[in-house]
């Protein structure tokens, strides 16, 4: 009998392999490095590597990449460098990081580090200062509209091109007699019509209290009692049918409100051509340009009986000092000031009446509008007949030709309309 094992059957697993081989799963082997001893000379040829993992190359229809460019470096799961993990993060290696290590950076945090932290703060600052400047003009016009007072004003008329504001200055004197035409209470002194025309050029152009007018269902009176008879309705239906233009919105200021505007916003700088001490207005100017107060621009609106011009004087005292305002509340000490915007909306609010859908942002656009006629010099005088017309029982009164006016304010209603700066 033989010293020797049996021969083992394919089914038992077959002949013993080689020592020095691992079984893989499956049934493939690989070799197994060996230890060479400390101080041996390794042996003649190649040393011998471990097989990298072959990667797909690309399809024919790929472009071939560019001498030095990674190819498949876009796709997961593909390595296209030794040592380069499948998610294209080096093997033990800081992708971008600091050479003493530490954990490789993730493509999210990559991402993040792109916009500088300044730049991140200085973005939401500047969203943060613009809600800060929204809710903050939101809430001054809600406020300023809460303090207007709304007239039906309007009289429904067909409409005319353009935009057309008629501003008026109203002054109470309750049981008092005003003038030679004997009416009482309210009345309106101060009468101006803004217009913006279709082509853009802005009018504005003042309406003398004595105009003699046609005032409906009373007959031929001066302009301002039109305001007396029957209020805000009939003076923009007396305006309407003298202008032929449609009033879209009424405005109208109250001459006490005038003196607290002006207080709001400091002073108002006024120019007057000879030494005035008015007893009836309390006008008291010297000749030259003055920074003054509400007092003395109230005066100075109202004042016409040192002026041997009269009525035609105080008009053009009156576009001065609508201009003087405007210059005044646009200036940058005024709309960058939140206390001064306060006390303006407090104020200019408080002292309007207006038609019911005008509200505090429409008054914004007049004042702006009114603001470029003054500066582009387009506030035209209406033609006029005789200033010194005896009236039956209005005293003296401005009488105008009814052609020269309509063809007057058909040129302002289509912004063909002479300047003083053309």
């Amino acid at each position: 009998m033989s010293d020797q094992p049996p021969p083992r059957s394919p089914r038992e697993g077959g002949p013993r392999r080689p020592s020095g081989h691992r079984a893989r799963a499956g049934g493939s082997a690989r070799p197994v490095p060996r230890t060479r001893p400390a101080g041996s000379t390794p042996p003649a040829g190649p040393t011998p590597t471990r097989p990298l993992p072959r990667t797909p190359g690309p399809s024919p229809d790929e472009p071939v990449p560019a001498h030095g460019a990674r190819p498949d470096a876009h796709r997961r799961g593909t390595s296209p460098d030794p040592g380069r993990s499948p998610y294209g993060a080096v093997q033990g290696i800081d992708d971008g990081g600091p050479p003493s290590g530490g954990p490789p950076r993730t493509r999210s945090s990559r991402r993040r580090s792109r916009t500088p932290r300044p730049l991140r703060l200085g973005a939401t600052l500047v969203v943060l200062a613009l809600v800060i400047v929204l809710a903050w003009g939101t809430g001054l016009t809600v406020w300023s509209n809460s303090r207007i007072d709304h007239v039906p004003a309007l009289s429904g008329a067909e409409d005319t091109p353009g935009t057309t504001y008629l501003i008026a200055g109203s002054d109470r004197r309750d049981g008092e007699a005003v003038d030679e035409d004997g009416t009482t209470g309210a009345r309106a002194d101060t009468m101006m019509l803004l217009h913006k025309a279709p082509g853009g050029n802005s009018y504005l152009v003042s309406l003398p209290r004595d105009t003699l007018v046609e005032i409906p269902g009373y007959g031929g009176y001066k302009l301002n009692a039109a305001y007396s008879f029957g209020g805000a309705p009939l003076l923009v239906e007396t305006v309407e049918e003298f202008t032929g233009l449609t009033v879209d919105h009424y405005v109208e200021i109250g001459f006490d409100g005038v003196s607290d505007v002006v207080d709001s916003v400091g002073h108002v700088n006024l120019c007057i051509d000879q030494d005035v001490d008015d007893e009836k207005s309390g006008l008291v100017m010297a000749e030259g340009c003055h920074d003054v107060g509400g007092e003395q621009a109230l005066a100075f609106v109202r004042a016409r009986y040192f002026d041997p011009t009269a009525d035609l004087g105080r008009q053009q005292r009156q576009q001065q000092f609508v201009g003087a305002l405007m210059e005044r509340a646009t200036s940058p000490s005024v709309m960058l000031n939140p206390v001064a915007q306060v006390r303006l909306a407090g104020a200019g609010s408080g002292a309007l009446t207006t038609s019911e859908d005008t509200g505090i942002l429409d008054v914004g656009r007049m004042a702006l509008t009114a603001r470029g006629a003054m500066n582009a010099g387009s506030t035209p005088t209406i033609p006029i007949e005789d200033p010194q017309y005896r009236t039956e029982h209005s005293g003296v009164a401005i009488l105008t030709d009814d052609e020269d006016i309509a063809a007057f304010f058909a040129a302002v209603g289509d912004g063909s309309a002479e300047t003083s700066a053309k």
